[in-house]
């Protein structure tokens, strides 16, 4: 996967959220509707996506 700068914003699927962060989707959903994850960007009618910059920053307060 290439990373973006962090200057641009791009918007990834689950499969590279799940791979950035090392967690399985299941658990992504539920940090989602726990409050403690960045929500997805609806695309379409069954696509989702999630900026780039977000999963970042959510990282980063991880860390912390």
């Amino acid at each position: 996967m290439i990373l973006p700068s962090t200057t641009q914003d791009k918007l990834i699927t689950i499969k590279e959220v799940s791979s950035l962060i090392g967690m399985k989707k299941p658990t992504i959903y539920k940090y989602i509707r726990d409050g403690k994850f960045p929500k997805p960007i609806k695309i379409g009618v069954r696509a989702s996506r999630w900026s780039f910059n977000d999963v970042m920053n959510w990282i980063e307060e991880q860390k912390r």
